[in-house]
């Protein structure tokens, strides 16, 4: 894949000191509350919104891939929104409001990018998750618990939270498209360690699959992007132990969601691409296109 090798160079000399020492990895859930939210800047535009965690979106020094993502788009185009905020799961999402806050934004005609996963493993009802995880699976099970906040739930499946965000964006008329969850820096001889994410990889495609939405699978893509490079690059793309993203990091995933998107064919996002992204080599084989005929509810 041709990539802006400069650019990424340059990012690592700014920040290789801060990152010379890799830390075990903190999944803190952030507290957005004084921060100033992405602003849709022409109403009159479509609008991409960006949904997940961390690796999406993270504090300084870290970098999540949807704060890279914008620049690839022609913004006289369309509008990019990164709602992301680290340490949400596909369940502490919903309930926390911040999915129906973005439903309130949604306009017909709007897309959304949808990645969970990392902060969906664990159980359930251990207090150290954090009333993060989702039931694992994708049936219809349920569970009842009280929150560490003392208020009741009835906890879903991973499957069930991603199909509950397809069929809310359909209904305001945006196109959704799922990612699975970037890889993890857990090496094996030389080959990317999938075990940990594979089941969340599976029901993502597969929630992509039964609602009519796009797939990215960005786990396989990024890494086996990963095993080309080698242990030793691939370092300076962590800013922890295993899971966050320095600033070349991100970006660096961000180059391979843009290639990711231009292998669909449907939805035809990659019409509002920026010209800066003609140098990135499509890769259909890692994407599922969105179903031509929506499945029914």
């Amino acid at each position: 894949m041709k990539i802006n090798i400069l650019l990424i160079l340059i990012v690592l000399a700014l920040g290789g000191l801060v990152f010379a020492q890799t830390k075990d990895d903190v999944r803190p859930v952030v507290d957005d509350s004084k921060d100033t939210p992405d602003k849709i800047l022409n109403p009159k535009l479509p609008t991409l919104f960006i949904v997940g965690d961390s690796t999406l979106k993270s504090n300084a020094p870290l970098r999540g891939w949807g704060q890279e993502l914008g620049q690839f788009f022609d913004q006289t185009k369309i509008n990019v929104v990164n709602r992301a905020i680290g340490g949400r799961s596909s369940r502490s999402f919903q309930y926390e409001g911040r999915w129906d806050k973005v439903l309130a934004e949604i306009r017909p005609g709007d897309f959304v990018i949808i990645q969970f996963g990392h902060n969906d493993v664990g159980k359930y009802d251990d207090p150290a998750s954090k009333d993060r995880p989702a039931l694992h699976g994708e049936g219809d099970e349920t569970a009842d618990v009280t929150r560490l906040d003392g208020k009741k739930e009835t906890v879903h499946t991973f499957g069930w939270y991603l199909r509950k965000y397809a069929a809310d964006a359909r209904a305001k008329g945006a196109t959704v498209i799922f990612c699975s969850m970037v890889p993890h820096k857990d090496w094996d001889n030389g080959k990317i360690v999938r075990k940990e994410s594979e089941t969340f990889v599976k029901w993502t495609e597969n929630a992509a699959r039964a609602t009519g939405a796009a797939f990215l699978n960005l786990n396989e893509l990024i890494a086996v992007e990963f095993e080309k490079l080698g242990p030793e690059k691939v370092e300076a793309f962590f800013g922890d132990k295993r899971t966050h993203s320095t600033p070349a990091g991100a970006l660096f995933n961000a180059q391979r969601v843009v290639a990711a998107i231009k292998g669909l064919k449907k939805p035809k996002l990659s019409k509002y691409l920026a010209v800066k992204a003609k140098e990135i080599e499509k890769m259909p084989r890692y994407v599922v296109d969105a179903a031509v005929k929506k499945p029914k509810d």
